[in-house]
């Protein structure tokens, strides 16, 4: 899309769960620049492990516009609540945030606007486990089988060191940098 002279990048409000619906009624129908990041991970659910989606900034989204052109179209899209502001005050959005952003966006594993997490588990790493009956307890890790999505992990319990098979969705697992 070329660059408006004078447009900057707006925070906007989205009604609910319906984000992605805004990011597409502001293209269509307004012409306006959108960013609409959504996350993409496997949550453990009771019918097995599913692929779960939901907006990288619940309920709010980024858009390029100029403010005294568009506000009244930006502001009455489908699925948008309103543009954000402070009192009478409606603050920009810094454009090296968004270019951060969008380069993000933009590396090979990732799929347009949506960023897909993948849990990372490595021997050696200290892990806490979130669910199960051992939950709360930290161990270390011993062994990744990830074709089977399991983690053999070295935990303390009744005095001893035990080795144990969990699911490698059901681990807190250290920051990576």
């Amino acid at each position: 899309m070329r660059e408006t002279e004078g447009a900057a990048w707006y925070c906007l409000r989205a009604q609910p769960k319906r984000e992605h619906i805004a990011a597409a009624s502001l293209r269509a129908v307004c012409g306006v620049e959108v960013v609409c990041p959504r996350l993409r991970y496997k949550k453990v659910t009771r019918r097995g492990k599913i692929w779960w989606m939901e907006p990288l900034f619940p309920g709010y989204l980024l858009a390029r516009f100029i403010l005294e052109e568009k506000h009244r179209a930006v502001s009455y899209a489908a699925g948008v609540s309103g543009i954000l502001r402070f009192g009478e005050s409606v603050p920009t959005v810094a454009p090296d945030f968004i270019e951060e952003l969008r380069a993000e966006l933009a590396r090979e594993e990732n799929q347009g606007e949506i960023l897909t997490l993948q849990p990372i588990a490595e021997p050696g790493d200290q892990v806490e486990l979130a669910e199960g009956p051992l939950r709360g307890m930290t161990g270390t890790v011993l062994e990744v089988r990830p074709a089977e999505e399991r983690v053999r992990i070295f935990i303390e319990f009744l005095g001893q060191a035990q080795p144990v098979d969990v699911d490698l969705y059901s681990l807190l697992l250290p920051r990576k940098g």
